[in-house]
């Protein structure tokens, strides 16, 4: 049986110690090849502006640009300490300023214009948001019609051993208590095609992996 949804915090990682510890994991993540951005590749967002909501320290869209062309990115997230670590790591990769920026904001109310996107993208973000179907749809409004999608999250009901292992990888104690908090406030399969009933979009698909769920389309 899944345990009842228990809602996160919806402010982020405020913290700047447990903003650097997260960097440091989600970049050893990138240097074991363990992002979904070839997946994100693979959905067929792989050219224009993209919009990447949540984007943490920024990994998983700088590694969509270092192996897409013609494309560039703006990054926005809820916390500031986490868009300060993003522009560092932009630099790093020397996409800051021309290919990638990165702003603070609420994805409940993105502050762009209709239309301004031709893909938008995030991941782990869905089970922080006050009310996801909102969000959803300021999605909608911000792509371009035709404009990609890619949605990837925990899942709540995730095998338990899974769980276990996941926790045991996780060294930091603060990082180890989010996971948890995290996977807790995550979705189902099913809650999630409940909610994109409520959303404007109709074109989607909703999958699993053993740690995951997916929601991939187009702005019709």
């Amino acid at each position: 049986m899944v345990k009842q949804r228990i809602i996160e915090t919806d402010k982020g990682i405020q913290d700047e110690g447990i903003a650097n510890e997260y960097d440091k994991i989600m970049r050893k993540d990138r240097d074991k090849g363990i992002l979904y951005t070839n997946d994100i590749i693979k959905s067929g967002i792989q050219v224009g502006f993209a919009l990447e909501i949540g984007c943490g320290p920024g990994y998983l869209g700088l590694e969509w640009l270092s192996k897409t062309n013609n494309t560039s990115l703006t990054g926005i997230d809820i916390s500031g300490a986490m868009v300060s670590i993003a522009c560092k790591n932009a630099e790093e990769y020397g996409f800051y300023g021309g290919r990638a920026k990165y702003i603070k904001g609420d994805a409940h109310d993105l502050p762009f214009s209709d239309a301004s996107f031709d893909n938008v993208f995030t991941n782990a973000t869905l089970h922080e948001l006050v009310d996801p179907p909102v969000v959803l749809n300021e999605i909608f409004r911000v792509l371009k019609p035709g404009g990609k999608y890619y949605i990837s999250d925990l899942r709540r009901d995730m095998n338990p051993v899974i769980k276990y292992f996941m926790k045991k990888s996780t060294k930091s104690k603060e990082l180890v208590s989010g996971l948890i908090s995290s996977i807790n406030a995550a979705f189902t399969k099913k809650e999630i095609e409940e909610m994109m009933k409520q959303s404007y979009f109709r074109d989607y698909t909703v999958t699993l992996n053993p740690f995951s769920i997916f929601i991939k389309g187009i702005k019709n």
